[in-house]
């Protein structure tokens, strides 16, 4: 099934998780996606990483068992900055063979130690390269406050126009955490003429150290609400989650009510933050399906 037709008739909810590193086996996000399964998303997401650091193997092994075993639509990310051609090309010939065909096509991230190929320098390269090569469905990523290495948001818009016209389906936000921020990216993204769905990304944060991390490498701003939960309970960790919890829970509520197209929640791998936020806002997303 393409994930594109999702959108048709009702408001979106999905996952990403991750595979584990290669140091670590495979068995410990597997029992994730057993506790993921039970809370029916639309479907889940599987990253890549970038040039050596991520573990291709692990991700069409997470994307099968998703597929095969949990009865679960997935989506495998596909980053090309560091891949060449005949890399891209037997990545895809593996989805095919695996029964994978939706694609998160990304430019990926600039890796140390890795120098990039000169075969793909833009998400939309990849995405037109994809669709000489299969009958895939095709998302891309974009980014409400604007990518980081964009020199202003109407380029960035420009540039994101570009992956809709190379043959982007739908469109997967980053993360982040003033809604605002996304309500004004939306219009000038539909003022720009782009119109096909978009899902809000939206990470629960749990700990200190994530949002710094978080923060630092996309660069979402961080409201003044925001700000003094991480402040008060930063201390307490389990206050601090719960805190965390609620502040997406209210972030998908709005979302929701404003007629977002999907909402893609941002795991981390942790079922149980998952369950929480997934039991307080069902309701909610089914009164949102559009008619």
């Amino acid at each position: 099934m393409k994930i594109a037709s999702l959108f048709k008739d009702r408001t979106v909810f999905s996952f990403e998780v991750f595979p584990p590193k290669k140091t670590s086996p495979i068995e410990s996000v597997y029992r994730s996606l057993e506790e993921l399964e039970e809370l029916k998303p639309d479907f889940v997401s599987v990253t890549l990483g970038a040039g050596g650091s991520g573990n291709g193997e692990n991700t069409i092994a997470v994307t099968k068992r998703l597929q095969e075993q949990h009865g679960i639509l997935p989506m495998a990310h596909l980053p090309c900055i560091h891949y060449t051609k005949a890399q891209i090309d037997a990545i895809l010939k593996e989805f095919q063979a695996s029964g994978i065909e939706n694609i998160l096509a990304l430019r990926g991230d600039l890796v140390p130690d890795f120098a990039p190929t000169e075969d793909f320098r833009h998400a939309c390269d990849l995405i037109e390269y994809i669709r000489t090569k299969g009958d895939f469905d095709i998302a891309a990523a974009c980014y409400p406050e604007g990518h980081t290495e964009a020199p202003n948001m109407d380029i960035d818009i420009a540039h994101l126009k570009e992956k809709v016209e190379a043959g982007a389906t739908h469109l997967i936000s980053q993360l982040f955490f003033d809604n605002d921020a996304f309500y004004n990216f939306r219009w000038k993204a539909e003022r720009a003429g782009i119109h096909v769905p978009i899902e809000a990304g939206i990470m629960p944060v749990t700990n200190r150290r994530q949002i710094e991390r978080m923060v630092s490498m996309c660069g979402a701003s961080l409201p003044r609400k925001f700000t003094r939960i991480i402040q008060k309970y930063e201390n307490n960790p389990e206050a601090l989650r719960d805190a965390g919890i609620a502040y997406a829970i209210d972030q998908i509520v709005d979302l929701v009510t404003e007629g977002v197209d999907g909402i893609h929640l941002y795991t981390m791998n942790n079922p149980y933050v998952a369950r929480k936020i997934t039991e307080a806002v069902s309701g909610i997303i089914r009164t949102g399906r559009k008619c």
